[in-house]
């Protein structure tokens, strides 16, 4: 459980010239020390993640690694987005540790279809309104906090009312960030992200800022930052509500590591004047996600039409569950994958919500599946990504860039075909992971993020296939070593564990 730290006022009795050195003396320091054993043992850790699936699943990993050390978990979202969580084993230790509570969702509100509770069911325009449902969530988390006994709180980067409530009632904050550090170091300190630095139109944001202090490239194109200013509240932005969350934690952990970011965390800790903890990339385990599909009718007839390819030359395409594109974008998308003439795995999925009626399948141009009946799989809606990825004929990854896609694609060694979502982190991974040479993105016009076919067919031809796309298939593999790790990643697991029984505020 790590060491025990004792402080002075403890064992000053030792120290009297009055009090001879007896047994009575060291059983008084055995009590000392198993009480603070029992105190680290019975530590009570609140989650509270943001409405996102993205989000739900890392809190639930970290929860989980927690409650098997020992700690007690009041794990805290609305009733929806509890009840789509993977139910945990009844014979799992953290089973018994981690408590479900939900928090009513806030009813009526304007501009916010009912029922919907996440991110993933309404369209990327209608996620300030979700972000006010969430802001109304902390009446009911200040009434549960103040009758709990809850040591810490591990939360996202939205609550930024959170320590105005917490640090009253004695609480510690831990900022989780599921996103890398390359995102935050390019936001900045809180003092740019309150406003303090000029950037307050997505044009700002296509520069690498000043504060950078090691090589980079990496900054946004203007269609992925005019994207992202349609889900912001205007009441308060997302920097807003990073920078409030950063002032008012007590420390940062990152779903990153040493090995993939150390320039990029030491600045961090840097930026932000307080400890800044990986805690590894929590690489999804395919043990576990193999006993939820060995059954699934679907994974079956995937598994066969893989088994009939060859070693590494089939790329898999999907584009996570919350990324929008035109009509027009799909269709181009989809030509250039029938250029490419290699065979691939495409999933389309359903959001009429989103896409405003048109589902999934108008997407798909008219004629396509009959053309490439037998190089190209089309799956709709739901896809065993984990399981495809780990499939020796699966060779690379045409991806919207999502940091969760990237670490299961790299953790089997998988090259990346880029093509960025233009939401959140997704441009900023786009060109950390073109300059770290593990994969290519795809061009695309940087004010509107148009693209043609013939460039789409060209990019997976080169990841896959071309002798120029060698030192990145090469070096993709490679990276197996840090993303797939699990040896390493459990290890900073540990330590952030460690770090939290020690931890004096």
């Amino acid at each position: 459980m790590g060491k025990s730290i004792i402080k002075s006022q403890d064992l000053q009795f030792l120290f009297d010239p009055r009090t001879a050195l007896k047994a009575s003396v060291f059983f008084s320091l055995k009590k000392i020390l198993k009480a603070m054993d029992d105190r680290k043992e019975k530590l009570h850790i609140a989650m509270f993640p943001w409405l996102a699936y993205g989000h739900i699943m890392p809190f639930l990993q970290v929860s989980k690694f927690l409650a098997q050390k020992g700690h007690r978990i009041s794990y805290i979202s609305t009733p929806k987005n509890i009840s789509r969580l993977p139910k945990l084993p009844p014979n799992d230790l953290s089973s018994s540790n981690i408590t479900f509570i939900e928090l009513p969702f806030p009813q009526n509100i304007d501009g916010l279809p009912p029922g919907a509770e996440s991110t993933g069911e309404i369209p990327v325009h209608k996620v300030p309104y979700l972000k006010k449902a969430y802001d109304m969530l902390q009446y009911p988390l200040t009434e549960f906090l103040k009758t709990s006994d809850v040591n810490w709180i591990i939360h996202d980067f939205a609550p930024h009312w959170l320590p105005g409530i917490a640090t009253p009632l004695g609480i510690n904050l831990i900022f989780y960030s599921i996103f890398n550090a390359t995102l935050f170091t390019f936001l900045g300190p809180p003092s740019a992200l309150l406003g303090d630095y000029r950037r307050s139109r997505p044009e700002d944001f296509t520069q690498v800022p000043e504060w950078i202090d090691y090589p980079s490239e990496t900054a946004y194109k203007l269609y992925e930052m005019v994207n992202h200013y349609e889900c912001m509240d205007e009441d308060v932005s997302d920097f807003q509500r990073i920078g409030l969350i950063v002032q008012g934690c007590q420390f940062v952990i990152l779903r990153s590591s040493f090995e993939f970011e150390p320039d990029e965390i030491r600045l961090l800790a840097k930026l932000y004047q307080k400890p800044v903890v990986p805690i590894g990339l929590l690489p999804p385990s395919l043990i576990s996600s193999n006993q939820l599909v060995k059954t699934d009718e679907k994974w079956e007839g995937i598994k066969k039409w893989l088994d009939n390819k060859g070693d590494k030359s089939v790329f898999y395409v999907a584009l996570g569950s919350e990324v929008t594109l035109s009509q027009e974008f799909m269709h181009e998308l989809a030509f250039g994958m029938e250029k490419s003439n290699l065979p691939f795995i495409w999933v389309v999925r359903n959001r009429p919500l989103v896409l405003e009626g048109q589902k999934g399948q108008d997407m798909i141009p008219p004629g396509f599946e009959e053309r490439v009946p037998d190089r190209g799989l089309v799956l709709r809606d739901w896809a065993p990504q984990l399981q495809i990825l780990a499939h020796s004929s699966v060779g690379g990854f045409l991806t919207h860039c999502g940091w969760s896609s990237i670490i299961e694609a790299l953790s089997f060694g998988r090259a990346l075909i880029l093509f960025s979502g233009a939401s959140s982190d997704q441009g900023l991974n786009a060109r950390l992971l073109h300059s770290k040479k593990v994969g290519l993105e795809i061009e695309r016009n940087e004010v509107d993020g148009s693209f043609t076919s013939d460039l789409v067919a060209e990019t997976i031809r080169k990841v896959m296939v071309e002798p120029e796309g060698e030192p990145l298939r090469a070096n993709a593999w490679a990276m197996r070593e840090i993303f797939g790790n699990e040896e390493m990643n459990n290890k900073s697991l540990e330590e952030f564990t460690r770090f939290i029984q020690e931890f004096a505020p």
